[in-house]
This record gives structure tokens, sequence and C-alpha cells, in this order.
């Protein structure tokens, strides 16, 4: 048994192997993060705003956990691919390199228009956006400019709130839902347990 384990880790350790089982382990690892970013967040989700038996509200679960798994672990297969492709034409890995297997990469995973997509390509987009601000600083183009969050923060919760109540349909669904319960239907209630305890 200790020579069979002495095998395996003596393969997974070997250069020849790495890029190989660096994929390998990419899948994993985004199969591993995936679960347990959504599984939780699916669950939250589901028993504060679904209504439905156990067993549909399982399936649905189960079935956004899997999709969220199954969707990086594939990205990462393929972007950790194409990475090893272009470095081994060009002897070298260059800054494109990374731009260009994310680009395939995100078209083929990521391309489907549904709900788990949606929210994790939106949540890129923001973290993105953030990051695409505060390059010109890093790169020593402009000074850090001063209150810039605040300004931020404020024109941000002003566009989504003038949306919500002028154009509601144009949020994603799970918005909608949450903005809802926070700003709609705490406007009614009849009765202390429902002003209280229960929503309705």
């Amino acid at each position: 048994m200790d020579s069979i384990k002495k095998a395996a880790t003596d393969f997974i350790l070997t250069p020849e192997y790495h890029d190989l089982l660096s994929i390998v382990k990419g899948f994993r690892n985004g199969l591993v993060y995936g679960a347990k970013i959504r599984f939780p967040h699916a669950l939250v989700m589901t028993l504060l705003f679904r209504r439905s038996n156990f067993k549909d509200m399982a399936r649905f679960v189960l079935k956004a956990t899997k999709q969220h798994a199954r969707n990086l672990a594939f990205f990462a297969t393929i972007y950790k691919t194409l990475l090893i492709v272009q470095r081994r034409m060009h002897g070298k890995e260059r800054p494109l390199d990374s731009f260009l297997a994310g680009l395939v990469g995100g078209y083929m995973v990521f391309g489907e228009n549904n709900n788990v997509n949606q929210q994790i390509v939106l949540y890129l987009f923001s973290r993105i956006m953030m990051g695409l601000a505060k390059l010109p600083v890093k790169k020593n183009v402009i000074a850090e400019p001063s209150q810039t969050f605040p300004i931020f923060a404020s024109l941000v919760w002003a566009t989504v709130m003038f949306l919500f109540q002028n154009e509601r349909d144009v949020l994603q669904p799970s918005l909608q839902a949450s903005m809802q319960y926070i700003y709609i239907d705490s406007n009614r209630w009849n009765t202390l347990k429902n002003f209280l305890w229960h929503n309705k």
C-alpha cells in the first residue's frame, strides 16, 4: 500500500506532467469552489423567496449548485489548457494570453444566458469596473481622487432605486425579489403578527 502511495505521490510531483496535472487540479478546484459558493447562496435564496414543496426546492438548489460548480470547473479547464498551449507555441507566457484564453473560455462556458451565468458574470463585471477605475492610479496616470467611493455608492443606489421604481422589469429577477421584499412588502400589514413576524 505504501508503495502505491509513493508511486502516486511521485507521479503528482513529476515536472513533466505538471501542466496536465495543473489542468486536472484546476477542474477539481472549480468544482469545489463553485459548490461552496453556490450551495449556501441557493439554499438561502430558495428558503427566503421560493414558495413550493421541499422536493422542488431541493431540486432547484442542487441544480443551481451543479451548474455553478460545473461551469467554474470547465472554465478553469479551458482557460488553463489554452494558456499552456499558447505558452508552448510562443516559448513564453505573454500578457495577452490570459485575455485570449478568458475570451474563449468565457464564450464557451458562460455564453448561455441563464440565471447562474448572469449572476457570475455580473459579479465579475462589478469587480472589473472597480479594478479598471483603480488602474490609472496604480499606473500613475492620475492622482488618487478623494471621496470617490461615496460618490460611486450614491450613484449606484440612486440608479438602482430609480430603475426599481420606474423600470423594474429590466432588473434581474433575484434583485427585483429582494427589493420587493424590503421596499414594497414593508408597506403592507393588517395585524401585529404580519407587522412584526410574517411578511404577509
